[in-house]
């Protein structure tokens, strides 16, 4: 039984998802599959290009959506997203890393159409030390605990 619903998510509501650790062997192994460029596989390209071998935006973006529903989506009535207008990896991420991830409630509102269903706009974020490496604005949908008369 979920405990999180859409009345859960007000605009304004900010939630800690936690940390995480970069890990290298993850890293290397996700890049060498999905996203195998130079400086994600090669400590020489990397250090060429941002300093030292690069984690993928889209393995950052995974640590960011593992912690989610670690802490908040496992916990929720879901009903999933229609996806979003943003995403920014505004600093590269190197194994090792300490990562804090939060998400912002920007705006909720119950669906039009479905009224048992309600759509938040999230924006969630990663950041190394207080600099931000992963930002996503998005829709999350999620169900209404009590529904509203049409």
């Amino acid at each position: 039984m979920a405990e999180l619903h859409f009345e859960d998510l007000p605009a304004g509501a900010v939630f800690d998802l936690g940390t995480t650790v970069v890990d290298h062997d993850e890293m290397v192994a996700f890049s060498a599959r999905f996203d195998p460029q130079p400086f994600h596989l090669d400590p020489v390209a990397g250090e060429r290009v941002f300093g030292g071998l690069a984690a993928s935006g889209w393995f950052t973006a995974g640590l960011w959506m593992r912690a989610y529903v670690d802490t908040l989506l496992s916990r929720a009535d879901s009903l999933g997203s229609p996806g979003g207008d943003e995403i920014s990896w505004p600093a590269p991420v190197f194994a090792g890393d300490e990562l804090h991830a939060r998400m912002e409630v920007l705006a909720a509102r119950v669906s039009r159409s479905r009224p048992s269903m309600g759509l938040v706009t999230l924006l969630g974020t990663l950041e190394r030390d207080g600099t931000c490496v992963f930002r996503s604005r998005f829709t999350g949908m999620f169900g209404v605990r009590a529904p509203q008369e049409p």
